[in-house]
């Protein structure tokens, strides 16, 4: 709820609270007092958790973003080495990852 909204259900509860004559007998103003505190009990919660959602998904893009790098610097000296032994079949394995369809064959998939 923004804070328009807020300001609205505030102002609200305090016309139901003081003029409860005009609102049917069904209308139940502390169940509305209760929902409106129980949203003001929430609401810094929920900003906390929105804070460290936000804190956690940085946190997870830069260590991706690190093991990658990392990754890429393996995969380069694995490339660049040709002292070590059974290297090529992993080499070529990881090197699948920048292999790219042409355009040609993929339109000559879709036709047949």
């Amino acid at each position: 709820m923004g804070d328009k909204s807020r300001a609205f259900v505030s102002k609200a509860l305090e016309v139901a609270t003081q003029n409860p004559n005009f609102l049917p007998r069904s209308f139940d103003v502390e169940e509305m007092r209760r929902d409106v505190a129980l949203y003001e009990a929430l609401y810094p919660v929920l900003l906390s958790l929105t804070q460290l959602q936000e804190l956690v998904d940085d946190t997870c893009i830069t260590a991706g973003s690190e093991a990658y790098t990392a990754a890429l610097a393996v995969y380069n000296y694995a490339k660049t080495s040709s002292d070590v032994a059974g290297l090529d079949a992993v080499i070529d394995e990881m090197g699948r990852r920048f292999t790219r369809s042409s355009k040609k064959k993929k339109s000559a998939t879709t036709i047949n």
